[in-house]
């Protein structure tokens, strides 16, 4: 039986004893057609993939999505949502869950929403997460009986969601308007007033033609090799240490569309004299030389981890000359051009792992103008950058204030009862 908690009008039950979970219906392919309403799996719920199959027959309505519904994703990928896609069905190993009489439906999701974030950690390193029936019965969350205090403790999460994904949308579009800079700022370029120069179709005086198409006729073009300090070093890969040793090696996983990222890191062993030769400096420049064709020939700048760091033989270290710099080098090698040409050249009889040489790093086709311009154009992405970390960094700081929040409002410590009567 819930348990009363006093005078404050709170009290404790289960999961289960909030609402009704009803699972999904089991469509196999005999119900897919391309008409009637959608089928929502778990990659609907969690936009991995839009719509794929739909279904025109009838089914009773505890299978059938309404705007508002909450589901409950119990089964490999543990979440909860708001369908808000229309009217449709709902698959097996989803729950359509239902409030029981007395619960509000806005607050049952983000006490949900918390429930599964903390049952998560409980199966954190099992490769396929999955929660019982018997664990909604046995989770208990405190809930206050009032209904206004139930209405306006949701309203208050509601509003950090909303800032939340306010702030989530704002990143998208700098992230957008970054890509577009880029491509102009690589085949367009900065004038001496340091404006983006008119595109080719509206002044073609100031464009000459090359192996890449059309450049600013200040640029140069030619291999990859012009812009390189000798040959493209490879790293070292000895046996992980298992355990800490002060000395770490990147995995592959550190080079991304968006450059070096600290992860996937590994124990070095401190006695093999084949590391160090293998150091990494920041603002050295890598790319894979294996991987799969879509991620062969990432590229990254190496940041300063904390420890000696050093590089995988499935890694290549370049070394860029007087005439450019690493983080120039990485816009150009990261971009479509350069992409699509270590795409095109890599190699290889698996189908999963492709390598490229550095014989086809160095006899990759780039242009690039002078310091001075190079310079000008990194503080133009630079400026992007920053915005896009002080949106990231107000997102962080806004998930970790409703983080805490939730912990203080869905166990009663901090009461809503002051809202109650200037909410909306």
């Amino acid at each position: 039986m819930p348990e009363e908690l006093g005078p404050s009008a709170w009290k404790q039950t289960s999961l289960d004893g909030l609402a009704e979970y009803i699972n999904g219906f089991a469509f196999t392919d005999s119900y897919w057609s391309n008409e009637g309403l959608p089928i929502v799996r778990i990659a609907q719920i969690t936009g991995s993939q839009g719509i794929v199959d739909r279904y025109q027959g009838l089914l009773s309505d505890t299978f059938r999505l309404t705007d508002g519904d909450l589901i409950f994703s119990w089964s490999g990928t543990l979440a909860v949502v708001r369908w808000n896609g229309g009217p449709a069905w709902l698959n097996q190993h989803l729950f359509k869950v239902i409030p029981r009489k007395g619960v509000d439906r806005d607050l049952l999701f983000h006490l949900l929403q918390a429930s599964v974030a903390e049952m998560d950690k409980r199966t954190h390193g099992s490769t396929m997460k999955h929660i019982k029936r018997g664990e909604l019965r046995d989770f208990i969350v405190s809930v206050p009986v009032e209904a206004d205090e139930q209405r306006a403790l949701a309203r208050v999460l509601d509003a950090l969601d909303g800032k939340i994904r306010q702030t989530e949308a704002i990143i998208k579009k700098l992230k957008q308007v970054k890509q577009g800079l880029l491509h102009d700022l690589l085949t367009r370029g900065i004038d001496a007033n340091g404006e983006l120069r008119p595109p080719q179709s509206e002044a073609p005086h100031l464009y000459k033609e090359s192996p890449l198409g059309w450049i600013p006729r200040e640029w140069e073009a030619g291999m990859l090799a012009d812009w390189l300090e000798g040959r493209p070093k490879n790293g070292y890969s000895p046996q992980p240490a298992g355990r800490w040793t002060g000395i770490q090696m990147l995995g592959l996983g550190c080079l991304t569309a968006t450059g070096f990222q600290p992860r996937q890191l590994k124990d070095a062993p401190a006695g093999d004299p084949l590391v160090k030769p293998a150091f990494l400096a920041p603002g050295d420049l890598l790319m894979s030389r294996a991987n799969t064709r879509e991620l062969v020939g990432m590229v990254g700048t190496y940041r300063d981890i904390g420890t000696p760091c050093c590089y995988p033989d499935l890694m290549m270290k370049l070394t860029p000359n007087s005439r450019t710099s690493a983080m120039f080098l990485e816009l150009v090698l990261g971009a479509p051009a350069a992409r699509r040409q270590i795409q095109a050249s890599a190699s290889g009889t698996s189908g999963s792992m492709v390598k490229i040489s550095s014989d086809i790093v160095m006899s990759l086709s780039i242009a690039a103008p002078c310091l001075d311009e190079q310079h000008c154009m990194l503080n133009f992405v630079s400026a992007y950058d920053e915005r896009i970390r002080l949106e990231l960094e107000s997102c962080k700081q806004l998930s970790a204030v409703k983080s805490g929040l939730m912990d203080d409002l869905l166990t009663g410590r901090v009461r809503v009862t002051s809202l109650i009567d200037t909410a909306p």
